[in-house]
């Protein structure tokens, strides 16, 4: 007789089928501790637990109560008990203790432990538990040392219900699970309780029904601090960095230092009626290229075709001495013209002095045959000027004798703004601190180039009227906060959202989405970020990937009327666009229809991109990370048996299955997107105690100052209201509130500003003006215009709107939409006037509409709000790169703009719904 037939003895002897209960002799009767076995069966693996009196555990529980208590503790062993030899015994004996005692080796640790009692019976030891039989008891909370399980068949599965998470590679196995009652009627497993002192308190989890104990507790120095940065740790990237700006620095003080800003002199000069009126330049032309600016009551480029009145310009050379400005010559020979005519269109002589002044700007190009020769004859050169009209047309003439050269600037230019994005993507410097040496930079490379800005000049490109809108939001934003109404609106918002990670995520990109449509969106982020980021913290999410969201929707939604975006403000300003039918509902009407198309491809595109919730989670929950690591020492364990004989590859398996579990589990686990019920529940209770208004009267304060700037933003944007800017708007407002709620500690008021952000604006637009005085924003423009005029005319309208679309969205992905958008909407008027052509107005209108507002979700310098959003966070202590936002928002950008394109193709090519 075998040690196995021995067992299977000792097993029937020790638990006849008619005595299922055990009565003890001391304290009364204890409840024994029973083990059912499930034989093999297509629906193994149910579990039934019964008491000594043959009752079933959880009576008088409610059977909901009931089935979720089953449901949680269910334990499956995916081993049969008949197929534990001695030698996989002895393999399992060599497991770490931790996995030995597992409820998944069940089987291994019944044979132990009824080899164990069998040892004891045959050689007469007395009645004492062995280590395996006190470690039993002590799992199972039972004081008793001779109470120890009973084994008896399982009956007929009376529950039928099969958990619908077990995998079915399991059925047909045979299955034994352990559940023990204690004498005070408490059900527990066995094997797989800890001792407190056994596991640290904070690594315990509640896993799958089982409370399994963090084996490896990560260590301290695997800890991401966040401050390990690359000056830090590579000393020579360091140094490198250090050298580099310093050189930039020499570089642009070298610059500074040599060359002097240009002034440039007007000079008034009086047309007479039919006559030709010279004027001699008082310095030659330092470059085949001669540029001057105009001032006078001339008409704009559109009404070229409806006007007779004209000037015509052009430059001579002569070699011969004049009498002053005398136009006759003493050598006829000696004169060459050497420009094009230049044909400029002036108001009727009745609206000289009613029409506006309009500055124009021109470049006369010298061959270079005939540059060379002025410098070598000593030849003078002068501009003729004549009107057909029979009065004195007065103009005022600046003439610029070394404009840059187009072709270098271009270069130069395309070198500034790559050098900025090398700073901020690889986060060489803050980029506030990018911004001021890019524009400075620029700044210098204008002067080397003969065209160094006066300090005039440099603050009237700074765009004041944006810089005072952001100043004052900001103020209006801090004193809303010491109110708690952003606490309040989060905690409303996570009450109606259920506490479901995706309703909270789509609720705040819709409500950003609709506020930027009527609000500028810079406005709509200063007042949606930090009820994103309370909200987050709520529900320990990581805020930055939904501040990113929002701020993508923002752009969105700003595109959908004509106040939602500076970029529609300049498009609808263009009188020449107003008087073809552009009105604030035909606008609002065909943008709305793209917007809402965007947005439900936005939104697609993040639940497939963060399909993983996990991924928006702050911290990882800790049961996830305990189920990684379990898995980790499960399948380092399994791989330390080799698979060389069948019983080391019955524990193998054994191992194996129960790693697909875990995976199972965990894979079903890291699909939930909401917080649990109970929790949800506590949360909110809290949270609608710790946050309530708190100052109710300085809220209404502010309630009524926002409506009053609402109400000033709205009636800006009729054409016979509009007095005031935006930013005045709001800065009176911001005064309003001041003088209401008496604030005197102002420090902590200006405290509350985001001053790294306001100077990163004023050096973003002191560098885009630069770069377009280089001429690469011009280039731009005249490559969309001949790429678009070279195809036929068929396709010229589909042509026309994707160049202008693209174009317009992928340079404001990296350059600052205003210019851009200023630049496009000339081209855009060109086109429509160009009668050859044949292209309708608003297509184009709307495929620039949408254009710089959608590209400017491409990149975190892209939009205003972007910078604005990521001021805010970084103020909050969630930092995000350019490269965070580059991950998230390119593709968005990608998507939305291929969207919008098949829609405006569909609209206004197939169906021509202009």
């Amino acid at each position: 007789m075998d040690y196995l037939d021995k067992l299977n003895l000792f097993r029937r002897r020790r638990n006849p089928p008619s005595d299922t209960t055990e009565t003890s002799t001391t304290g009364g009767s204890v409840s024994s501790p029973t083990i059912v076995l499930s034989p093999a069966s297509p629906s193994a693996g149910e579990i039934s637990t019964t008491s000594s009196s043959g009752e079933p555990s959880g009576v008088g529980v409610p059977e909901t109560k009931r089935k979720k208590k089953s449901k949680r503790k269910r334990t499956v062993s995916v081993v049969p008990i008949s197929e534990v030899t001695e030698a996989s015994l002895e393999l399992w004996r060599t497991l770490p203790t931790k996995i030995r005692q597992d409820p998944s080796m069940v089987s291994f640790q019944q044979v132990e432990l009824e080899h164990a009692r069998l040892h004891a019976s045959i050689h007469g030891y007395s009645r004492g538990p062995s280590p395996v039989e006190a470690n039993f008891c002590r799992l199972a909370g039972d004081d008793h040392e001779d109470s120890f399980p009973d084994i008896q068949p399982m009956d007929d599965d009376e529950d039928g219900e099969e958990e619908e998470d077990e995998d079915d590679e399991d059925n047909g196995n045979e299955f034994i699970t352990i559940n023990v009652t204690n004498e005070q009627g408490v059900n527990k497993e066995l094997e797989h309780i800890k001792e407190k002192k056994e596991i640290p308190k904070p690594h315990v989890h509640h896993l799958a029904g089982h409370y399994i104990g963090n084996i490896t507790p990560p260590k301290h120095e695997d800890i991401d601090t966040g401050q390990n940065h690359l000056d830090e740790d590579h000393p020579f990237r360091k140094y490198s960095k250090i050298i580099c700006l310093f050189i930039t620095w020499m570089v642009i003080i070298a610059f500074l230092v040599v060359k002097d800003e240009k002034l440039v002199h007007a000079k008034q000069l009086s047309i007479p009626a039919g006559k030709t009126r010279p004027y001699i330049l008082p310095k030659l032309p330092l470059s085949s290229k001669v540029k001057f600016s105009f001032e006078g009551t001339f008409l704009g480029e559109q009404y070229t075709n409806i006007t007779e009145h004209y000037l015509t310009i052009y430059l001579q050379s002569l070699t011969s001495t004049l009498e002053g400005n005398d136009s006759e010559l003493l050598n006829s020979d000696s004169v060459h013209n050497i420009s094009d005519p230049w044909h400029v269109p002036i108001v009727h002589p009745y609206l000289f002095d009613s029409a506006p002044i309009i500055k124009k700007q021109h470049s006369f190009d010298i061959s270079d045959n005939n540059f060379e020769r002025i410098h070598a004859q000593s030849s003078a050169v002068r501009m003729m000027v004549k009107s057909n009209i029979k009065a004195s047309f007065p103009i005022s003439v600046k003439y610029d004798q070394s404009p840059v050269n187009r072709d270098i600037g271009v270069i130069y230019a395309a070198f500034v703004l790559i050098f900025l994005y090398a700073l901020i993507i690889w986060e060489v410097v803050h980029r506030t601190f990018a911004a001021v040496i890019a524009s400075t930079l620029a700044i210098s490379i204008l002067a080397a180039l003969d065209d160094r800005p006066t300090m005039e000049d440099i603050v009237g490109w700074i765009d004041v009227e944006t810089i005072l809108l952001l100043f004052s939001m900001m103020i209006l934003v801090a004193i809303l906060a010491e109110t708690g109404i952003f606490d309040f609106l989060a905690v409303y918002i996570y009450k109606i959202t259920n506490g479901k990670i995706w309703n909270l995520i789509h609720c705040l990109c819709i409500c950003t989405t609709l506020i930027s449509s009527f609000l500028d969106n810079v406005t709509t982020v200063l007042l949606m970020a930090p009820i994103t980021i309370r909200l987050c913290e709520v529900m320990d999410m990581n805020p930055v990937p939904v501040l990113m969201a929002i701020t993508v929707h923002a752009n969105i939604g700003g595109t959908m009327t004509p106040v939602g975006d500076p970029p529609n403000i300049i498009i609808t300003s263009n009188q020449y666009i107003l008087k073809h039918g552009v009105t604030f509902l035909t606008f609002t009407a065909h943008m709305m229809v793209g917007v809402i198309i965007v947005v439900i491809a936005t939104n697609i595109h993040l639940r497939l991109k963060y399909k993983n919730i996990n991924n928006l989670r702050m911290h990882e929950p800790k049961e996830l990370k305990e189920l990684r690591r379990n898995i980790k020492v499960w399948e380092r364990a399994a791989g330390k048996i080799p698979p060389y004989s069948k019983d080391a590859n019955i524990v193998r398996e054994t191992l194996m299955k129960k790693v697909r579990l875990l995976r199972h589990e965990l894979k079903k686990k890291m699909t939930k997107g909401s917080v649990p019920e109970d929790l949800y529940r506590t949360t909110l209770e809290e949270l609608q105690k710790e946050h309530p208004i708190k100052n109710k009267g300085l809220l209404i304060k502010s309630g009524v100052v926002c409506a009053f700037i609402i109400s000033l933003f709205f009636l800006e944007s009729i054409p016979e209201l509009r007095r005031m800017s935006s930013g005045w708007a709001a800065l009176l407002g911001v005064m309003l509130l001041l003088i209401i709620s008496d604030k005197n500690d102002m420090d902590a008021v200006l405290s509350r500003i985001e001053w790294p952000t306001l100077l990163f604006f004023a050096a973003m637009f002191t560098l885009m003006e630069a770069v377009e005085r280089m001429g690469l924003i011009d280039w731009i423009g005249h490559a969309t215009e001949s790429i678009i005029q070279s195809v036929s005319e068929d396709l010229r309208l589909a042509v026309a709107i994707i160049i202008i679309l693209w174009i317009s969205a992928l340079t404001s992905a990296f350059v600052d939409s205003i210019p851009v958008t200023a630049m496009m909407v000339k081209i855009v008027v060109a086109l429509s006037e160009k009668s050859t052509l044949g292209l309708p107005l608003q297509p184009l209108v709307w495929a620039l509409a949408f254009g710089p507002c959608l590209g400017g979700n491409g990149t975190l310098v892209g939009a205003s709000a972007n910078v604005i959003c990521a001021g805010i966070a970084e103020q909050h202590g969630y930092r995000f790169s350019f490269m965070d936002y580059f991950k998230l928002g390119f593709p968005i950008m990608l998507v939305s703009v291929i969207v919008t394109t098949g829609y405006l193709i569909m609209a206004h090519v197939v169906f021509a719904w202009h």
